[in-house]
This record gives structure tokens, sequence and C-alpha cells, in this order.
């Protein structure tokens, strides 16, 4: 793996907006406005496509700036220089620049060794095949909350709140994020929580769509140094590109929120 850097961009909230209601990205049939897919468009034409693969927005209560988070093989300066060169003017009114700074990541990670993290995703399941729910069916290839699949399958009249066996959401999740780490890292499942959750619908280049959106605190234990790193710029589950999988690290003997 080579070296890779966590990056900061400071970015105008309203003159995202702003630009993304130009494009007239307002989503299809009344959906809300799509924070993520606007951020994946203007970094993609600032940087090309791969340069920062997943990100995280994070704004403080009633600001105007927030920041964006990511991992990238660029840093600070190589983006900057970069962006001076490729970026529209209008995409630098989004994108503060003379704030974008980055950090070396470790390149010496070992196995066993813990680490904290903080990670919104989208925890859906690809249908491989059609499935006949008791209102509807499913048709293959489409998206399913992970919870909801569960429950569809194992008790289908109880679909509602549990899934067969009475599991709770946290639990089908943390199944589902333990795949996700797989070779890289494990689970510590007694220190990793849902913390947030809602239902949340995101506009794409097709359709729209409604779906999970999870926020999940814990830590996860190394198990292949080299695929931490791979996995780490990659990040977990689906939209990727759109706001969704990164793997903000923390301190792992932090306590974790309960809510």
């Amino acid at each position: 793996m080579t070296a890779f850097h966590l990056v900061r961009v400071p970015v105008d909230i309203g003159q995202l907006a702003r630009w993304a209601g130009e494009r007239g990205w307002a989503g299809s049939k009344g959906a809300a406005y799509d924070e993520g897919r606007a951020l994946h468009h203007l970094v993609t034409e600032v940087w090309g496509p791969g340069v920062l693969p997943c990100f995280r927005l994070l704004i403080a209560p009633r600001r105007r700036v927030g920041n964006l988070y990511a991992y990238s093989a660029m840093d600070a300066e190589a983006l900057r220089a970069a962006a001076g060169v490729q970026a529209p003017p209008e995409h630098l009114r989004v994108l503060r620049l003379e704030g974008l700074e980055s950090k070396p990541m470790p390149g010496n990670w070992r196995a066993g060794q813990r680490l904290g993290f903080d990670l919104r995703t989208r925890p859906v399941r690809r249908l491989r095949r059609d499935l006949v729910g008791p209102r509807e069916t499913i048709r293959a290839g489409s998206e399913v909350d992970a919870f909801l699949l569960e429950a569809l399958r194992r008790h289908p009249e109880a679909a509602g709140s549990m899934s067969g066996e009475g599991r709770t959401r946290q639990e089908v999740y943390l199944d589902w994020l333990a795949e996700g780490l797989t070779p890289a890292a494990t689970l510590d499942r007694s220190a990793t929580r849902l913390v947030r959750f809602r239902r949340q619908r995101v506009a794409r280049e097709k359709r729209d769509s409604e779906g999970p959106d999870a926020t999940m605190h814990g830590v996860l234990v190394v198990t292949d140094p080299t695929a931490i790193s791979e996995l780490l710029m990659r990040g977990v589950g689906r939209h990727r590109a759109y706001g969704y999988g990164m793997l903000l690290l923390r301190p792992a003997a932090r306590p974790v929120p309960v809510r």
C-alpha cells in the first residue's frame, strides 16, 4: 500500500447548496436536496475520480462551514496545486482551499492493534434474486436495508421491528459491518454501538432511493496490517463516494455513547 493522508477540506454549506441548485440537483419526485451527491460531483470535478474515494462531511450545529474529511494518496499541497489548475471558479467558492490541510497516515500497523472508529454508513445488501415479501416482490438488483432483509427472509410476518430470532437492528448491522471489515480487521462487538439511525432518501444518477443511514462508534482489531490501509482508503459498504463508509479513527479507549 502506498502512503496516504487524512485530508480536511472546509466546505461552505450555503455555497454548496447554491452550486447544486444551479445544476438542478434537487432530486426527482420531490426528493430532498442530497449533500452527498453534490459533494461527489464537486470533488470529482475538482480532482478527478478516485482521488477522494470516500469522505465524511461533519458540520457543527449552527455553523455555515463544515469539514470534509477523506483519505487520499495526495497531500494538501498536491491537492491545492491540482485544484489551482483544474477547478472552475464556482467550485472554489464552495471549497475553502486556504484551509485545506492533511497529515500522513501511519504505515506501521500491527496485528492485534485496536483502533477506535466513527462510521456513517448505509447498511444495505443488493439482492441476487427476486424476494417475495408480504406486500410486494422486491426485484433482483435492488438495495435493501440489511435489517429489513433479514426480517423478511427469516420471519416475514413479523418484519416490522425484529428479525426472525428477535435480533435487534444493532445486532444485524454489526454482523454486516464485521463482514465489511474482513480480512483487514475483526470487530470488537462489545465496544461497538449503533449511536444514530434514520431513514434517508438519496438522489443518484438514475433514480432516488430511500434507505438506512446509520452511524456506529466502536473498535476494530487489526488482523492484516497491509489490508487495513487498503480498507481505510476504500471504506466500508456501498455509496462510499457519496459521504458514507469512511472510517474516521478515534481513541479506542474512548467511552462509546449509548443513545
